[in-house]
C-alpha cells in the first residue's frame, strides 16, 4: 500500500508560511498546556501564557465581553423557543433555521442592509448583487487571489511590508508572486505611491512577473496607520494606469483612536469620487471593530467595476462551498445593522462599544509611551487596528547567538520572551522588514497593561543586558 508523504503532495504548500499561527503559537500552547496539567508546579517562570500575537479579542486571557445585541440575535436565531422576547422577527422570517444552507452568495435580506450600510458610509449606491457574504474576510481575499494567478508562477500581486501574513501565504499557496513594497516606518508606515509606481516600472522591465493586483490594508495589519485621502486618490491613479485590480482590506475601518486627525475612508467611496474604471474588490469583517466575533467566521467584500460574467464566476466558486456560516452572515448583518437611537437594545450598545473603544485607546496610548522609553526600543504611535509594531536594536552577539540556533534575530528574541514570560508575540520577520530591521507585533488588547508592558521592558533590559552591544 503506498503511503501519502509530503513529498507526495502540492509541493506548493510547502512555500506556505503563517506566522501568525506558527512556531511561537505552537510553543505558548505547549507551555499553556503544562500549566493547566501542573497548576503551582510546572516549573516555567509565568503563571499565564499571554497571547498577545493575533487579534482575537474573545480569547480567554484577553476576554474582550462580547456585545450583548449580538449574542441576543445570535440566540434568537438559535433557539426558536426564546422568540417572545422578540416580537419583531425579520431575520427568522427570512432565514427560517440556522441549520439549512442559505443562498450560496449569502442570505439576500442580509446582503441587502450590507448594501445599505455602505451606501449610508460612502454616500454612493451599492448593489446587493455585488456583495458576497464570507467565512471571514480571509476566505473572501482568497477567493479572489486564486482567481487573480491566471498564470502560476508569473501572475504577481503588489503587497505591502509589512503585511499580514495571510498575504504572502495564500500567494504561496496559489503559485503567485508576491511583488512587496515598503511601507515608511519614518513617517508612520505611510505608503508611497511613487514607491510603489517605481516597483512597478522595474517589475514590467525585468519581466518576470505580471502585476494583477496591489494590495492595500487599511488601517494597517500590523503597522495601524491609516491612508490620508490624498495618498489613496493617487494609488486609484496608480491602479487605472497600470491595470490593477484594487484589493482592499478594510477589516479595521472602527478601529480609529485618533478619527478627528486619522480618519477612515473607504476605497468605495474613493474610486467612485475619481470617476476611474478601476476594479475594486473591499473587504470587511465581525472579526475586528469591537464585536471581536472571530469564531463565528463572519465577513463580506465587494465588487465594483467588476463585469457580470466574472461576478458569475465568483458564484460559481463560492457555490461549491455552498454557504458561508448562517451564524456568520448573523453576525455580519449586526455589525452592519446595530441598534439605533431609540431602539430598546440601543443604550446598552452604545454603553459597551464605547467602553471597548475607550480601553483600546487607552491600552496604545499607555504601551506606546512604555515601550519608547525603552532605550533600543521604538514604536509608532498607531491611530488605528489592534496592534503595535515596535522596532527593536538587537546587537551582533544577538544576532549570532540567533544564527547558531538556526532562527532568525527576531523569531531568537521573541522565542525567548516567551520563554521568560509567557507573552507570545509574533517576529516582524513573519510580516517582511528591511534587511537589517527587526520588530515583533503585539495586540492591544491584552488588559492589565501596567503588567504586561512592564514584562515586555524588564525582558528587553535582560535580553540587552545578555547580549551587550560592546
Amino acid at each position: 500500500m503506498s503511503k501519502l508523504t509530503v513529498d507526495s503532495l502540492n509541493p506548493a504548500l510547502r512555500n506556505v508560511q503563517y506566522a501568525v499561527r506558527g512556531e511561537l503559537a505552537i510553543k505558548a500552547e505547549e507551555y499553556r498546556v503544562k500549566l493547566q496539567q501542573n497548576p503551582g508546579a510546572s516549573g516555567l517562570p509565568f503563571n499565564q501564557v499571554i497571547s498577545s500575537n493575533i487579534g482575537n479579542p474573545q480569547q480567554k486571557g484577553l476576554d474582550q465581553p462580547p456585545i450583548t445585541f449580538v449574542r441576543q440575535v445570535a440566540a434568537l436565531m438559535e433557539y426558536r423557543d426564546l422568540k417572545n422576547l422578540a416580537p419583531h422577527d425579520e431575520l427568522w422570517e427570512e432565514i427560517g433555521s440556522i441549520g439549512a444552507y442559505s443562498h450560496s452568495q449569502g442570505v439576500p435580506f442580509i446582503r441587502k442592509h450590507v448594501a445599505e450600510f455602505i451606501q449610508e458610509r460612502d454616500g454612493h449606491p451599492a448593489y446587493p448583487e455585488h456583495i458576497f457574504l464570507t467565512a471571514g474576510a480571509s476566505a473572501g481575499v482568497s477567493l479572489l487571489i486564486s482567481m487573480l494567478i491566471s498564470e502560476p508562477g508569473k501572475s504577481g500581486i503588489l503587497i505591502p511590508i509589512p503585511q499580514y501574513p495571510l498575504y504572502t501565504a495564500t500567494l504561496a499557496q496559489y503559485s503567485g508572486v508576491p511583488i512587496p513594497y515598503y511601507l515608511d516606518e519614518t513617517k508612520g508606515w505611510s505608503t508611497s505611491a511613487t514607491e510603489i509606481r517605481s516597483i512597478l516600472e522595474q517589475t514590467l522591465q525585468e519581466g518576470k512577473s505580471l502585476p494583477r493586483a496591489l494590495v492595500i490594508i487599511n488601517p494597517g495589519n500590523p503597522t495601524g496607520a491609516v491612508l490620508d485621502r490624498t495618498t489613496q486618490d493617487a494609488i486609484v491613479e496608480i491602479c487605472a494606469d497600470y491595470n490593477l485590480v484594487l484589493l482592499a482590506d478594510e477589516v479595521y475601518q472602527s478601529n480609529l483612536y485618533r478619527p478627528a486627525t486619522h480618519p477612515f475612508t473607504s476605497f468605495k467611496k474613493v474610486v467612485v469620487e475619481s470617476g476611474k474604471d478601476v476594479a475594486l474588490v473591499s473587504f470587511h469583517s465581525i472579526s475586528k471593530g469591537v464585536s471581536g466575533e472571530c469564531g463565528r467566521r463572519g465577513g463580506y467584500f465587494e465588487c465594483m467595476n467588476i463585469g457580470d460574467d466574472v461576478i458569475a464566476m465568483m458564484y460559481k466558486m463560492v457555490s461549491v462551498g455552498l454557504c458561508p456560516p448562517l451564524q456568520g452572515q448573523i453576525g455580519v448583518d449586526c455589525l452592519v445593522r446595530p441598534p439605533k437611537q431609540g431602539d430598546e437594545s440601543y443604550a446598552l450598545w452604545k454603553e459597551e462599544t464605547d467602553t471597548i473603544h475607550k480601553a483600546l485607546a487607552q491600552r496604545t496610548h499607555q504601551m506606546v509611551e512604555a515601550l519608547n522609553a525603552v532605550e533600543g526600543v521604538s514604536c509608532v504611535d498607531s491611530p488605528g487596528a489592534l496592534y503595535l509594531h515596535p522596532k527593536i536594536e538587537l546587537s551582533p552577539k544577538a544576532i549570532a547567538a540567533a544564527k547558531a540556533a538556526g532562527k532568525a534575530p527576531d523569531a531568537f528574541y521573541a522565542l525567548a520572551l516567551l520563554d521568560a514570560t509567557g507573552i507570545c508575540v509574533v517576529p516582524g520577520s513573519g510580516f517582511g522588514q528591511k534587511e537589517g530591521e527587526y520588530h515583533y507585533r503585539l495586540t492591544c488588547l491584552c488588559p492589565g497593561v501596567e503588567e504586561y508592558v512592564g514584562k515586555l521592558v524588564k525582558f528587553h533590559q535582560e535580553f540587552s543586558k545578555k547580549y551587550p552591544k560592546d
